[in-house]
């Protein structure tokens, strides 16, 4: 059975996974969603002895059926292979009651990489089979994370260029190293004046314009995206929780059909909506936690049903959900309405408009699986402190608003369900913030890539590859605009003005 796609806001249906994947963004600037969800075809106790590539494998074929079984293998080997610094690629850590899946085990240690080592192979694949002459040019923009993971898959990938736009002033000194540091001819790294919302509207507005696409494609381009709006980013996402509730009934740590809670600390939605995507495939999954930072649009959603982004925007320590427009939510509110896509077009011409929009009370009732909670600095801060001084675990800042929330939902409910939590960066990428939340005095006239050799003492862990590598590299990307100008700044690239 060939699974299709179609766009949340109605303007494209019956498109296929090669298509979409190419596409990035529907036509009618709508999101593409599978017309269903398909249900896991083995059981989860098969599931549960198989390998992350083995699990990915039976995830994803579900939803790329009109790729073989040789494509989809071959992607799915050439994206967790020796890039991942472990055989297993995502480990679980079991830690003050809950289990952390950690999904920074790639080349550029966050959890981007399990999606973006892929995504290059599923788009070189999706256009062969597409008879794709033009060359794909990804534009992404990212909060920090997003960015250098699609970097490093699509660097001197053949028939391909990527554009990544970041606010300069927002992301982490390493973070900000490890882009500038890229290599490769076809990569082009920028820094925005102004945030991560201003970059992905920018780019949002890109795409959209009809005038420009017909330009690069007289000039032998087409425009992809790599952010998780592209399915083929959110897909092999699901991944992690059919392997996680696999990996815990394999070691005993849960029995069949007993349900497991997930937390996620949450930007973009696109993380958390693939652990409601594993639920409706068949994993027994109770509350999805969705954790904030204080730029909390998400937690005052579920609390309230009236998503708002007219609030001041906030530079955290965790800076990947420093984000007020959380683009995948668009998937999530298409199937909370029924799939009425008049509906899910009017929330998002509000959205855009008036910055706000409110749900019906039909739909808030539809959220029943979800919950939110945030984590404030300081917060987040002692979790990590917290969380160190007990059991000699350290955690990013990310995944530290994740725990954050975790406590104050088991305090408030006193739920013990067990529990993984998306460990979604090292620690190591966010030196700085973790080791001044362990001892503040001690580490706060230390230069961030000094502090890496601290860390790598304290938590008796080596420095990831990916941090050695920029200490001596040198910046290979300058280029600096106004948001005004990003579209100038592409075609500039491209030698298309």
């Amino acid at each position: 059975m060939e699974l299709l796609y179609k766009s949340t806001r109605g303007g494209q249906s019956g498109v296929r996974a090669s298509q979409a994947i190419l596409q990035g963004l529907a036509g009618d600037g709508g999101l593409f969603v599978p017309e269903t969800i398909p249900a896991l075809t083995l059981p989860l106790e098969v599931l549960s002895g198989m390998s992350y590539r083995e699990t990915a494998y039976e995830v994803m074929k579900l939803f790329f059926t009109d790729f073989t079984e040789e494509e989809l293998k071959h992607c799915i080997l050439s994206a967790y292979d020796e890039k991942f610094d472990t055989e297993v690629i995502a480990p679980l850590v079991k830690a003050d009651k809950a289990y952390y899946l950690e999904l920074f085990h790639g080349a550029t240690i966050a959890f981007k990489d399990m999606a973006l080592s892929i995504l290059p192979h599923l788009m070189t694949t999706s256009a062969k089979k597409n008879e794709v002459k033009n060359e794909i040019v990804i534009l992404t923009a990212t909060s920090g994370d997003t960015g250098k993971a699609a970097l490093a898959g699509f660097a001197d990938v053949p028939g391909t260029k990527i554009i990544v736009f970041y606010p300069k002033n927002g992301v982490s000194q390493i973070q900000e190293k490890q882009m500038v540091t890229q290599k490769g001819d076809n990569t082009l790294v920028v820094g925005i004046h102004g945030n991560f919302d201003d970059a992905q509207s920018g780019v949002k507005a890109i795409f959209g314009d009809r005038e420009l696409q017909e330009k690069l494609q007289k000039a032998g381009y087409q425009f992809s995206s790599a952010n998780s709006i592209n399915i083929g980013r959110l897909v092999p996402q699901i991944v992690y929780y059919v392997y996680a509730y696999g990996k815990l009934l394999e070691n005993c740590e849960l029995t069949k059909g007993e349900k497991m809670n997930v937390v996620v600390p949450t930007g973009n939605f696109g993380n958390i909506l693939a652990a409601y995507y594993a639920k409706q495939m068949g994993v027994p999954i109770g509350k999805l936690i969705c954790a904030s930072n204080e730029n909390k649009v998400l937690y005052d959603f579920f609390r309230t049903g009236e998503y708002n982004r007219n609030r001041p925007f906030l530079l955290t320590s965790s800076p990947s959900m420093d984000i007020l427009i959380s683009s995948n939510l668009e998937r999530l509110l298409y199937q909370i309405a029924g799939a009425d896509a008049g509906k899910d077009k009017e929330l998002m011409e509000a959205l855009a408009s008036e910055g706000k929009y409110e749900i019906t009370a039909a739909m808030k009732e539809r959220l029943e699986d979800f919950c939110g909670y945030y984590a404030t600095e300081e917060e987040t801060a002692e979790t990590i402190s917290d969380l160190y001084g007990e059991t000699g675990y350290v955690i990013d800042t990310h995944t530290a608003v994740a725990a954050c929330a975790f406590r104050k939902y088991s305090a408030d409910t006193n739920d013990q369900t067990k529990t993984v939590i998306a460990s979604t960066a090292s620690p190591y990428k966010f030196t700085r913030s973790v080791m001044e939340a362990i001892d503040k005095e001690k580490y706060k006239s230390m230069e961030d890539l000094a502090l890496v050799d601290e860390l790598s003492a304290i938590s008796g862990t080596e420095v990831p590859k990916a941090i050695e590598e920029i200490r001596t590299a040198p910046v290979r990307h300058k280029t600096v605009c106004e948001v005004k100008d990003m579209k100038k700044t592409v075609l500039a690239f491209l030698k298309a003005e």
